[in-house]
């Protein structure tokens, strides 16, 4: 199948190549990954073993996480293509993780976009797409999170991005962003997605290194590329 065109980024972003199984066990439900990615919600590339290898590399995350003892609500792979999760509740909002000057913060503050960040930027974001930042007091107007809950997630969230940075780092690549969902099972806050293509952006430390740019992907060959890139860092 030769490569088909995607109109930008956000149609890779705000795909959802997955679907949740609820299992008969009470406290535990499966999360299957496909083998397409969906452009502008109804047409469908189908990429060969897309699903296996994001099923992968997010198990392979998870488990890393949890050795340092960051909260994950993964429990274990269910089967090549899908993975099993504790049944928690979801909250509805997600923090992206910025290591780098992106697009839109290079045009609020008059940044290179690329730049290296000093510290990184968390980013509260409802939902999925385009103009979906908020701000923490978003979150407590309407409920969405208490003062305490989104203290735990900052928490965490720093601890996920200094783990994965040195990941890269040590690898040769700097960790530009990532995305991380959570969700809540007996009053204890989990990590719960998603540590994938879809918000796993690294790019190399050595500027003469050719990569492509997990910011701008415009071929399903180039995703496709770019996914092998990640499952091979696994092990390298």
């Amino acid at each position: 199948m030769g490569p088909n065109k995607l109109n930008n980024i956000s149609d890779f972003e705000e795909d959802q190549p997955k679907k949740e199984l609820l299992l008969d066990e009470k406290d535990y439900f499966v999360i299957e990954y496909f083998d397409f990615l969906s452009i502008n919600g109804d047409k469908k590339v189908k990429i060969k073993s897309l699903g296996e290898k994001f099923a992968s590399i997010n198990s392979f995350f998870f488990e890393y996480l949890k050795e340092y003892h960051i909260p994950a609500a993964f429990v274990k792979n269910n089967d090549k293509k899908s993975l099993k999760f504790i049944k928690y509740k979801k909250f509805p909002f997600s923090i992206k993780i910025l290591n780098v000057v992106d697009k839109r913060t290079a045009k609020l503050f008059d940044k290179k976009e690329g730049e290296l960040l000093n510290l990184p930027v968390f980013e509260i974001h409802l939902g999925d797409g385009k103009d979906t930042l908020i701000s923490e007091t978003h979150l407590l107007a309407f409920d969405l999170c208490t003062t305490e809950d989104f203290k735990i997630i900052n928490r965490i969230c720093s601890k996920v991005n200094a783990v994965l940075k040195s990941f890269f780092e040590r690898r040769g690549y700097l960790m530009a962003e990532t995305k991380c969902n959570f969700g809540k099972f007996d009053d204890k806050i989990f990590i719960v997605d998603d540590f994938t293509p879809r918000s796993l952006k690294v790019v190399p430390l050595n500027k003469v290194s050719k990569s492509i740019d997990p910011y701008r992907f415009t071929t399903s060959a180039e995703i496709r590329h770019y996914t092998d890139h990640l499952f091979n860092l696994m092990s390298a």
